[in-house]
């Protein structure tokens, strides 16, 4: 029984260490277990189907708008990586139950700012679709 109890507490720490703890740790994943996700998103459902037409825009996008922080593979650039906080790993986050179309329309929308960190808001840069299609494009990831 106690090899068990201590096989089900090792799963989550070796998935974690698989995405390089990519939210585990994270000052946003600490504000949304004590505050929840906004809920102006909260309930949000990404409405775009998950074409190969939309992740390819959703991936052009990303390099435009977000990989000179988080990188070409989600897990972060040099320069992200050196921020305070640094940025988080995306690679393998949606896998994780923080994950949810809410979630992500929230971080990008709202940047860094409920948490102050260095990322920018993009709610008034992007188009809500395109917001979606960055969605598309990081569950890929």
């Amino acid at each position: 029984m106690r090899k068990l109890a201590a096989l089900a507490l090792l799963i989550p720490l070796a998935a974690a260490a698989q995405m390089g703890g990519a939210m585990m740790n994270s000052p946003r994943h600490a504000y949304v277990m004590r505050h929840g996700v906004d809920p102006t998103y909260a309930q949000a459902h990404n409405p775009l189907e998950p074409s190969a037409s939309n992740i390819e825009a959703g991936k052009s996008l990303y390099r435009l708008h977000c990989a000179v922080c988080h990188g070409d593979s989600g897990m972060g650039s040099e320069a992200g990586l050196e921020l305070d906080p640094p940025v988080a790993r995306l690679g393998g986050l949606s896998r994780q139950p923080i994950a949810s179309d809410g979630f992500y329309d929230w971080v990008i929308s709202e940047g860094g700012v409920p948490l102050r960190s260095a990322m920018p808001p993009f709610k008034n840069v992007l188009k809500q679709e395109d917001i979606w299609k960055i969605v598309l494009y990081l569950r890929t990831l």
